[in-house]
């Protein structure tokens, strides 16, 4: 079970390391979440589809590609990429409201800072498919400032095998190209990163849950397997920060937070 807080040490390894392992769910309340998921994406939940960001995974084959990233539903099939703007839905808000979380935003931003969800993001890797995601790290060319800390929970194990997150701890500390803004590497300092002794797979079982800096290196293969790779991230900004294209994201703590 998630404690309501984590402890000063906890903090000081997840400052150096840029990432924190926080521990599991409760069952009853991941089985929920993997349940309303899978209604999404199959177009039986009570969920405003026109609200809800949707992306279908490649259809097979190594070159193929997902589909695009659009409002609306898709197709009753639990082969989607990527669907966003979960807070809309009671079961997801509850959940990335937790005590914990609340905390942890507290420590990166300070208690008075009002925060806004930037993503609320299933993430999914279906059985045989999931896409390759490149070494990078996470920044936004259309903030005002980055956000930075992501909380990532496992939905389904995931592993080597099935593409679980590749990172290399402690590479939060430092910008690789700051000039950029995207976050993203050129394939030359990628093919570096991917040669380093140093990198660490996040293996997790299914409920578990690990707090990831948006600094932090990170990357994904695709799924060998015959097992899902479905988790559920969540990143947290400063309510204040500003998008250059208008965008408004919704304050989940502080007030005017919404409520599930």
């Amino acid at each position: 079970m998630l404690a309501d807080r984590i402890a000063d040490r906890q903090w000081s390894d997840f400052q150096e390391r840029g990432y924190l392992r926080l521990g599991r769910a409760e069952v009853s309340e991941i089985a929920g979440l993997q349940r309303r998921i899978d209604e999404i994406m199959l177009g039986t939940a009570e969920i405003d589809y026109d609200e809800v960001m949707m992306q279908l995974d490649r259809s097979d084959g190594p070159d193929s590609r997902p589909g695009p990233q659009s409002k609306g539903h898709k197709g009753a099939t639990l082969a989607y990429r990527k669907i966003e703007n979960l807070e809309i839905d009671p079961l997801f808000l509850a959940y990335l409201q937790k005590p914990l979380f609340r905390h942890i935003c507290e420590r990166t931003y300070g208690d008075e800072t009002a925060v806004a969800c930037y993503r609320a993001m299933f993430m999914n890797k279906p059985s045989g498919l999931g896409s390759h995601l490149i070494w990078h790290q996470d920044r936004w060319t259309a903030l005002d400032r980055d956000p930075l800390v992501t909380v990532w929970t496992a939905l389904d194990p995931a592993t080597p095998e099935n593409g679980c997150v590749q990172i290399v701890p402690g590479s939060h500390q430092r910008l690789l190209n700051p000039e950029q803004g995207s976050g993203f590497l050129s394939e030359e300092m990628a093919a570096g990163i991917a040669a380093r002794a140093d990198i660490e797979h996040l293996e997790m079982e299914a409920g578990q849950v690990a707090l990831l800096h948006n600094h932090l290196l990170h990357s994904s293969g695709v799924n060998r397997t015959r097992q899902s790779r479905r988790a559920f991230s969540v990143c947290y900004m400063e309510a204040a920060t500003v998008c250059t294209s208008g965008a408004v994201y919704p304050v989940v703590f502080g007030e005017g937070a919404l409520a599930a």
